[in-house]
């Protein structure tokens, strides 16, 4: 008897009955040979007629046809409007956007702002992956600062600086 092949790819499966169509076999007879060979979970026997059917109506092509899937709901103004959201709370979760967007899965929120907007999270707030160009000048600033420290004070401004909470270290400079 014949070996048993396991999990074919479909366009196998598919070429072997464009292969026994061109030999003129049945259709029942196409679908007994397919079970015989790749086991009794290869394909229904109305599969096979249905692939006969399309082979002899002049489909050439055993591989599956591109399609276009489920639209995407995410565009350009959601991604614009959870920016949004996510910029007058840094505090959110997802949860708080779906709130707010109950239209979207939140599966899709998690992908837009973490794939889209490169978003991370970071003690509970997200903040951006990339540093804009006010953030660049707040750290050349506080940098400046700190030399102007140095230069007056010496070494002893560095027991005045807070480590482990950034927030709160930029305030004192502030201030």
């Amino acid at each position: 008897m014949f070996k048993t092949i396991a999990d074919p790819a479909d366009c196998e499966v598919r070429a072997v009955i464009r292969f026994l169509i061109a030999k003129k076999v049945k259709p029942t007879e196409i679908h007994r040979q397919l079970v015989e060979i790749y086991g009794e979970n290869v394909m229904t026997d109305g599969m096979v007629r249905k692939w006969v059917r399309q082979f002899n109506d002049g489909r050439t092509n055993v591989h599956d046809e591109a399609r276009n899937g489920r639209p995407s709901v995410v565009n350009d103004g959601l991604v614009a409007k959870v920016n949004e959201k996510i910029r007058e709370n840094r505090r959110f979760t997802i949860r708080m956007l779906f709130d707010e967007f109950p239209e979207i899965s939140k599966t899709v929120l998690h992908e837009i702002v973490t794939n889209r907007l490169n978003y991370h999270k970071l003690c509970s707030r997200w903040i951006p992956k990339m540093l804009t160009d006010v953030h660049k000048m707040k750290r050349l600033d506080n940098a400046l600062k700190f030399c102007t420290l140095c230069s007056e004070e010496g070494n002893e401004f560095l027991n005045k600086i807070v480590t482990g909470d950034e927030l709160r270290f930029v305030l004192e400079l502030e201030a």
